[in-house]
């Protein structure tokens, strides 16, 4: 058996079994008379909108690689997870779908006691715009007091090229904002968020002569490896940190952004300070 042959009867095994799962009756079928629990593959098919011959093929492992198009509407009929949708992509297509941009819904508290678990080191999610609904106590005290901006302004791109205090913070500010900037660009488009960005866009646009200049340019930027972010604190004076970001599990509209000290000397800095009462300043 070949490998696209192999593939296929994986894939429509998958398939006989998600379709197996589901209760005709929730779908308006009749339940009566059924040799087999589950949908039959012409409701399967209906509720797709394909062929039921194309549809049986396809689980029996017939009929060549379904489209993108088809097993969207394969996912939809089947009412698949997130999870549930990228693995039938990933066994028919051997990919994962394309980004599909969400707007994020609410942090959980088991994230944010992930955040708070990682102090002395500032931490904070970040969304696929760039929003930034949790943080922990480190980073407001290294990178500002989020809670002390309404919602729609807890923005990084809009704190980095708005907030005065937050420019005089950044050594080399004008390096680091088009890095951002270019990084930013190419991360919007990776999650299908191209269009959600386009008030923001525009309001910086409008609001900042740099940003106005930088996203003109049309740079787009990958994160290196190693970067190393510099902050002079007003109060607490220089920090060097390592900046790292991860993918949250089940949560691909979020970004855990983790700044850790670059030296020892810096931790230990860090350490007394997360302990001690906020400073005035921060």
């Amino acid at each position: 058996m070949s490998e696209h042959q192999d593939g296929g009867k994986r894939l429509g095994s998958w398939l006989k079994d998600r379709r197996a799962r589901l209760d005709p009756a929730a779908f308006g079928f009749p339940s009566e008379r059924r040799r087999t629990p589950g949908l039959r593959r012409e409701e399967v098919a209906q509720r797709a909108n394909i062929s039921p011959t194309w549809y049986t093929w396809l689980e029996q492992g017939r009929g060549g690689a379904p489209s993108a198009d088809v097993l969207d509407r394969i996912a939809r009929a089947l009412m698949l997870t997130d999870v549930e949708r990228e693995h039938l992509f990933l066994l028919g297509l051997g990919r994962p779908p394309d980004a599909q941009y969400r707007k994020s819904g609410t942090i959980t508290p088991r994230l944010q006691r992930v955040l708070d678990a990682l102090d002395p080191s500032p931490a904070l999610i970040r969304t696929a715009t760039w929003d930034v609904p949790a943080w922990n106590r480190a980073a407001t005290i290294m990178l500002g007091d989020y809670s002390a901006l309404p919602p729609a302004e807890r923005n990084i791109l809009r704190i980095i090229f708005l907030d005065p205090r937050s420019r005089a913070m950044q050594p080399d500010w004008d390096n680091m904002a088009r890095y951002v900037v270019g990084a930013f660009r190419i991360e919007t488009a990776r999650a299908a968020a191209t269009d959600e960005i386009i008030p923001l866009v525009t309001d910086l646009c409008r609001l900042s002569p740099e940003f106005h200049t930088m996203w003109h340019e049309n740079s787009v930027t990958e994160a290196p490896v190693d970067v190393v972010k510099h902050i002079d604190h007003p109060v607490l004076g220089p920090f060097a940190f390592e900046h790292s970001t991860f993918s949250v599990d089940g949560r691909p509209d979020l970004t855990l952004v983790v700044y850790n000290p670059a030296t020892p000397a810096d931790a230990e800095k860090l350490k007394v300070t997360i302990n001690a009462p906020l400073p005035q300043g921060t």
